[in-house]
């Protein structure tokens, strides 16, 4: 049975252009000088980990180590809250990306992104790994994220801490985020999904950046918590970039699960980091 059942207005797979012009038409972002898309995030400026929650079903409840980080909520808020989704999808306009996570195809992901913002649906196409066009015609998500920033919670009726929330059903292989414009919510959510998936497969997932000698002989890999510069690090220009957030070491060695990088920009310089300034200076 389809997650969606019916949808307004669905725009599938758009171009970075149309996106841009779908995220300019309704005043969700602004073009800047340099070509790049900029928006707002709203309250929400970093994700929300008191807000994030997994739903406690029993094909999952025991591989879960449950504790204030890994809250757990009922199945019954779940699927309210993802009705009321519904509802709202049933009467606006979505955006929706089909791609995948995992650079080795041994592990590979693939993973539809629906969004009420037609900005969040161009992160997902950069971040992640883009399909070709014969693996889009045959495209059938193993995960699926709903981001919908318009809906909100109830607290008392839903069950969560405040009027967002990032519900995790690894079950139905489902995520649902409400009440938050930050983006990042829907990468770190299937991160989250990676976490739980690939150690079944003998795969070691990681927050941490990689890169690579000339001819991939050495690799190093650099941890650390956001901001504390993974992605300066691994963006040095005598070695190679392997990717800067989310990696899996598997029998094979190092691989990436996006396909883009997830940096942050404030005072960025061009003499220090010149492929990430470059990056902000340009279309797409």
């Amino acid at each position: 049975m389809a997650i969606i059942d019916k949808v307004a207005v669905e725009r599938r797979n758009l171009s970075p252009a149309a996106l841009y012009e779908h995220a300019v038409r309704r005043n969700e972002a602004a073009v800047v000088s340099t070509g790049a898309l900029t928006a707002e995030t709203g309250k929400h400026t970093g994700r929300s980990p008191k807000d994030k929650f997994f739903v406690k079903e029993s094909t999952s409840q025991d591989a879960i180590w449950w504790h204030p980080g890994n809250q757990p909520i009922a199945t019954d808020r779940f699927d309210g809250l993802l009705r009321r989704m519904q509802e709202y999808i049933d009467t606006h306009e979505v955006f929706t990306q089909d791609v995948f996570a995992c650079a080795d195809p041994r592990f590979r992901l693939r993973v539809r992104v629906i969004s009420e913002l037609a900005w969040h649906s161009l992160f997902a196409r950069n971040l992640f790994i883009r399909p070709n066009a014969d693996e889009l015609l045959s495209f059938e998500p193993d995960f699926t994220v709903i981001s919908l920033p318009s809906v909100k919670a109830d607290p008392a009726r839903d069950g969560t801490q405040s009027e967002t929330f990032v519900l995790v059903n690894l079950g139905r292989r489902i995520v649902i985020i409400g009440g938050t414009g930050y983006a990042g919510e829907i990468k770190k959510s299937i991160f989250t999904a990676l976490n739980y998936l690939l150690p079944a497969q003998n795969v070691f997932p990681m927050h941490c950046s990689a890169n690579a000698d000339a001819d991939g002989s050495d690799v190093a890999l650099f941890f650390g918590l956001s901001g504390t510069g993974k992605t300066t690090l691994s963006a040095e220009p005598t070695r190679r970039l392997i990717g800067d957030d989310e990696h899996g070491w598997s029998d094979r060695g190092i691989f990436n699960f996006e396909g883009g990088c997830y940096a942050k920009t404030i005072r960025i310089r061009k003499d220090s980091e010149p492929e990430i300034y470059a990056a902000t200076e340009s279309f797409g």
